[in-house]
């Protein structure tokens, strides 16, 4: 997801900390504390449990075919210097069609697909209208003294209700869902975010890609890696370790998909020494066009 989109600003976390919280609250903690809680939006839990309607996404298939690539590093990268004008024109009817789409009255896992293509393609879009810049966090158009990057900027109406990308995340997917892998599926443009697919999200693949998406994060260096003995993981484990604790915890969870030689070195560890995290923007390394 995405992740996700973490905001805060430095303002505040000094504020924070020289202020209201006490010396020895960790930076990790202090960091958790000002992630987006999981608030969920009413509005939104209404779906058709009969519902056989398929939404299409072919429009940001293409996209994702065409822009997304994996690089060297493992990181799926967009070459947002490449997308044409054609192509920039297409996305924006794209995410208009789903803006229109009465996505209330759609079964549970159309709506799924829906808010995560949704997502996705508004980040590439925030992306594009800025372009270049070197952090998604250097897009200062949410409203407040101290925002931070686009995820409080209404972006989108939906059944006539203005939606940010907070929204999405932190309102519609985690409250309903209530899937850690949600963080999988929505990007935040950044590098130390899990992967963009290179496809939609459809009903018939979101398993698929979930699991995938979540195995191939745990197994990358940005998500986990062991350092002399000490475990260092992605600060999405620690912004969101309340989604990961409702499943075991962020140690258990990493278990479940890390591969023989990651989940040996990771026996016997019983605790998390470091987060990190790369706010890069997850451009391509290939010159523009």
């Amino acid at each position: 997801m995405a992740a996700s989109s973490l905001r805060w600003s430095s303002h505040v976390l000094l504020l924070a900390w020289f202020i209201v919280l006490p010396s020895v609250v960790s930076a990790s903690a202090l960091e958790r504390l000002f992630a987006p809680k999981s608030e969920p939006w009413d509005r939104w839990v209404q779906h058709e449990v009969s519902d056989r309607r398929q939404i299409s996404h072919d429009t940001w298939d293409r996209f994702l075919d065409t822009y997304v690539m994996r690089s060297g590093d493992g990181v799926m990268r967009v070459a947002y210097g490449l997308v044409s004008d054609q192509d920039r024109a297409l996305l924006d009817e794209y995410i208009s069609r789903l803006g229109a789409t009465p996505i209330s009255s759609y079964s549970r896992a159309e709506q799924f697909a829906y808010w995560v293509n949704l997502y996705n393609a508004l980040t590439v879009r925030v992306v594009l209208d800025h372009y270049p810049v070197m952090s998604i966090r250097d897009i200062d158009i949410s409203p407040g003294l101290f925002a931070d990057g686009p995820w409080r900027k209404a972006l989108v109406a939906v059944e006539g209700e203005q939606l940010r990308l907070d929204d999405i995340e932190h309102r519609i997917l985690r409250p309903i869902w209530g899937d850690p892998r949600i963080h999988y599926a929505v990007n935040c443009a950044a590098v130390g975010c899990p992967n963009l697919q290179s496809v939609a999200f459809t009903a018939e693949n979101t398993e698929r890609l979930l699991e995938a998406a979540a195995r191939d994060y745990v197994n990358h260096s940005r998500g986990v890696r062991i350092d002399q003995g000490r475990i260092m993981v992605s600060s999405i484990y620690n912004w969101f370790m309340s989604d990961f604790d409702r499943n075991g915890g962020v140690i258990e969870h990493i278990k479940r998909y890390a591969e023989p030689g990651l989940l040996a070195e990771i026996e016997g560890i019983e605790r998390i020494h470091d987060y990190e995290y790369d706010w890069s923007l997850n451009t391509s390394s290939k010159q523009d066009g």
